[in-house]
């Protein structure tokens, strides 16, 4: 059923639709083009960090600016009890317009479907962008449940409200051609960090968002975010709960609203196209905004120190 709706409404995405389904009927038979890291000779496990919870959400699988190869990286690294993708997972917008999808894109989705077949809880909760899939809600999809909102306990008792955020976005509401000529214009913008970022890499330099420094430079793009985070907070106090985790504009962050008696947190969990961020529960229930970035930094230079430390001995 899925996959006929996907051959209709986004009109020249056959092949994804046919891909997906393939995907979800017989998981164990495809393989994926970047292999899953297998443990080194000699050590038990896999190596990946566990956590609680793991949010992500703005992936944009089906454009260029997905930031593909990182989210896979971080996909082999981690590991969780709950995941849940908090919207925009894949960019109906775009495919619309033009069908892209390489086969990382294909990769991403293979493991997330494989996560829920080792028996990781995960949850979609399509976007705007992906707002195809909401008349899906209460299905379940490939081991992937799909709901319109959802509500988590942390382990220390907090309970969130989980929703991509678009419902509380003025210019979705009021404006909706404003926010496609928006979009167009920010595709615009992640080609040109796709260079920038492609030519620091080339120089040995890590990896950098263009489109992140523009918003923070921007006045107006600053007060929505604000302004966003407020409403988006307000939300939750309205319904009595003690925060929120959303996407939708790209921007990870945490801030507390409300008084110091009933204090309402909002947590975004950022996006996988310039930022690269992650939000995760640890098992105590703290909670932490990962950017992907720095953690594979911090990983290259735990490995260089490693390999120097053989050579320093041998000099001792």
């Amino acid at each position: 059923m899925l996959g006929d709706y996907l051959e209709g409404p986004l009109g020249n995405t056959f092949p994804l639709s046919r891909r997906i389904a393939d995907l979800a009927a017989d998981l164990d038979r495809h393989e994926p083009a970047t292999p899953e890291p297998q443990p080194a000779p000699g050590h038990s496990g896999s190596g990946r960090r566990h956590f609680r919870t793991i949010w992500i959400s703005d992936v944009h699988l089906g454009t260029r600016g997905c930031n593909a190869q990182m989210l896979i990286d971080f996909l082999d690294h981690t590991d969780s009890d709950t995941m849940y993708l908090v919207g925009d997972i894949i960019d109906g917008w775009r495919l619309k317009r033009k069908f892209y999808w390489p086969s990382t894109h294909n990769d991403i989705v293979w493991r997330i479907m494989k996560r829920a077949r080792r028996g990781t809880r995960v949850v979609y909760i399509p976007g705007n962008h992906d707002e195809m899939f909401r008349q899906f809600t209460g299905l379940s999809f490939g081991g992937v449940e799909i709901r319109r909102a959802a509500f988590h306990d942390t382990a220390d008792g907090r309970r969130l409200m989980v929703l991509h955020g678009d419902e509380f976005d003025a210019i979705m509401l009021a404006h909706r051609w404003l926010a496609f000529v928006g979009d167009a214009a920010y595709h615009l913008l992640m080609g040109l960090n796709w260079w920038v970022n492609a030519a620091r890499q080339r120089l040995g330099l890590p990896y950098w968002s263009l489109s992140k420094m523009a918003k923070h430079k921007v006045k107006n793009a600053v007060e929505f975010i604000s302004r966003y985070e407020e409403v988006v907070a307000r939300a939750a106090a309205e319904r009595k709960i003690d925060g929120v985790v959303c996407g939708h504009i790209h921007n990870a962050d945490h801030r507390v609203f409300g008084t110091a008696e009933n204090p309402i947190e909002y947590w975004n969990d950022g996006d996988w196209v310039e930022g690269c961020n992650a939000l995760v529960e640890h098992e105590d229930g703290r909670m932490e905004i990962l950017h992907w970035p720095d953690e594979i930094a911090r990983r290259h230079r735990e490995a260089e120190a490693a390999r120097a430390r053989p050579a320093l001995q041998v000099a001792a």
